[in-house]
């Protein structure tokens, strides 16, 4: 039987209003609820009349989430059911401590879960923008010469398999672009016995060149005969696929794509199954386009090296411009996907020989 207690708890302005459902019961009745000191929780009803006694560390007591009510489960089997939340809080702190409402926290107050968002989308992109970037400079400073050789080798069966034919170029032609292609290798780091032409029927391809990591450099007879006469043009080509063998932008798109578990075990020297699955991917080379950055960097090798060479180092720019005369290619959009021809790239090419130009004047 309920006990009456006269205490003033029962109506100070700490109570909580809500409804106490005898054990086993759906029925309620409108009740309060205070703590007294010691933690000692009491329901009571409007009467002051005792409906349930227990110390709140042995209530069992139903998580905020967002307004709904809170339920207070006593030992003896009833229930004490509020929807005042921010006093179940209050009458928590003392036991609990501060993070009995963290997350209804952040919840209502919404600059603190933007906050959180922004934290959560850092932790997500910064290791992709930055660690990736670092990963593969470490993959590139740790890959051994026979990596590029391998991947070399499988993209070119790959090639000659499906897209390429053999060269049905003139041997006078072949002979004179290999001899000003071995000019220009010989000025580079690799020096010429670094690099080799190969020439190639492009079939569906069409007029394109590309180069492999190990210094394999790959040119249509297409491009050859779009160019018609003008074999400075085709050599500035050259010198761009050279720059992208020198700068390794080969590689460093490949283990990008590859992603981190690819870049941690070339580094890690696991000749396992893993690499050898990015090992034998070779042939994507060369469906991988550059970025903007490493056309550009290409572009400035190029003018530079055919400046060395005692050559036009604007003949990469008269590339471009039949491109962008042939094929209409005047925005930006790419062609062949490698080699994004826009007159940006042009004006810049120009800009640069020039500038070069002015410099050995000086």
């Amino acid at each position: 039987m309920a006990s009456e207690r006269s205490s003033p708890d029962a109506l100070s302005p700490d109570a909580l209003a809500g409804r106490w459902h005898p054990p086993s019961s759906s029925r309620g009745v409108d009740a309060a609820m205070h703590v007294e000191a010691g933690g000692v929780a009491v329901v009571t009803d409007s009467g002051g009349h005792i409906l349930a006694e227990a110390t709140l560390v042995s209530v069992d007591i139903s998580p905020r989430v967002g307004s709904i009510p809170r339920r207070l489960s006593f030992p003896d089997g009833s229930v004490f059911e509020t929807g005042d939340n921010d006093g179940v809080d209050r009458a928590l702190t003392p036991l609990r401590g501060r993070g009995a409402g963290f997350i209804h926290g952040l919840e209502r107050f919404r600059p603190r879960l933007a906050l959180f968002v922004v934290l959560v989308a850092i932790l997500a992109v910064g290791p992709y923008r930055y660690a990736v970037p670092l990963l593969v400079e470490v993959a590139i400073a740790a890959t051994p010469p026979v990596v590029p050789r391998l991947l070399s080798q499988s993209a070119m069966v790959s090639l000659d398999q499906t897209l390429l034919d053999e060269s049905k170029l003139a041997d006078a032609a072949r002979e004179a672009l290999d001899e000003g292609f071995a000019a220009l290798a010989a000025l580079t780091p690799r020096g010429a016995d670094g690099y080799t032409l190969n020439f190639r029927d492009g079939g569906r391809v069409g007029p394109n060149a590309f180069a492999l990591p190990d210094g394999n450099v790959v040119i249509t007879d297409q491009l050859v005969r779009l160019m018609e006469d003008d074999r400075e043009a085709v050599l500035g080509v050259l010198a761009h696929e050279i720059g992208h063998v020198e700068r390794e932008h080969s590689l460093r798109q490949l283990y990008r794509a590859a992603g981190v578990t690819g870049l941690v075990l070339l580094i890690g020297g696991d000749i396992g199954g893993g690499v050898e699955d990015v090992l034998i991917q070779g042939a994507a080379l060369a469906s991988l386009s550059y970025s903007r950055s490493q056309e550009a960097e290409a572009d400035r090798f190029s003018v530079e090296l055919m400046h060395m060479a005692g050559r036009d180092p604007a003949a990469l720019a008269r590339f471009f411009e039949k491109l962008r005369d042939d094929f209409s290619d005047t925005a930006e959009s790419d062609f062949l996907s490698s080699h994004p021809a826009t007159p940006q790239r042009i004006e810049e090419t120009r800009r640069y020989a020039e500038e070069l130009a002015a410099s050995a004047a000086r």
